[in-house]
């Protein structure tokens, strides 16, 4: 599909200083990726991607990751119209880490009908009592039985 390539890591002067896109995979051949919104920098999701879910986006300009629970790359909006059109590309200092900008097509990047995947917030207690989670976001975006039916949750318990 394209013909992007990354260089081989040789020394930790190329990976760190170097103009050498050079990404680190774990041992799985994925990579965590961070996607926060372009304008307002809030955190949209945490996902991973694969040699080829990296080189998609780069070529697309569409965020595509890499799904471990479906074991297959996931182009981000292909069945719910929630593309996120990629801003910028950055990758952390020892290239093991990606930061995706994107602009959301349709306002949400949840599957669960949030805008953020990160729509509740953990309270600090230090006391050993039961830890209850505080939604932040109130309202969904959109509901997710209608953009895609009664497909099971893809999120293994």
């Amino acid at each position: 599909m394209n013909d992007i390539k990354f260089e081989e890591r040789k020394t930790i002067e190329q990976v760190e200083e170097s103009t050498e896109l050079a990404p680190k995979f774990d041992q799985d051949g994925l990579i965590p990726v961070v996607t926060t919104d372009f304008s307002s920098g809030e955190v949209l999701m945490q996902g991973y991607m694969n040699d080829e879910a990296f080189k998609q986006t780069i070529s697309l300009g569409e965020a595509v990751y890499y799904s471990r629970s479906r074991k297959t790359l996931w182009h981000k909006g292909k069945t719910s119209g929630l593309f996120q059109k990629i801003k910028e590309i950055r990758i952390d200092d020892d290239q093991d880490c990606v930061w995706l900008r994107v602009d959301v097509q349709g306002g949400a990047s949840c599957h669960v009908g949030y805008r953020s995947c990160f729509y509740r917030s953990v309270p600090f207690k230090g006391d050993g009592s039961k830890t209850i989670l505080k939604f932040e976001e109130k309202e969904k975006v959109f509901d997710p039985k209608k953009v895609y039916g009664d497909t099971p949750n893809p999120t293994k318990l």
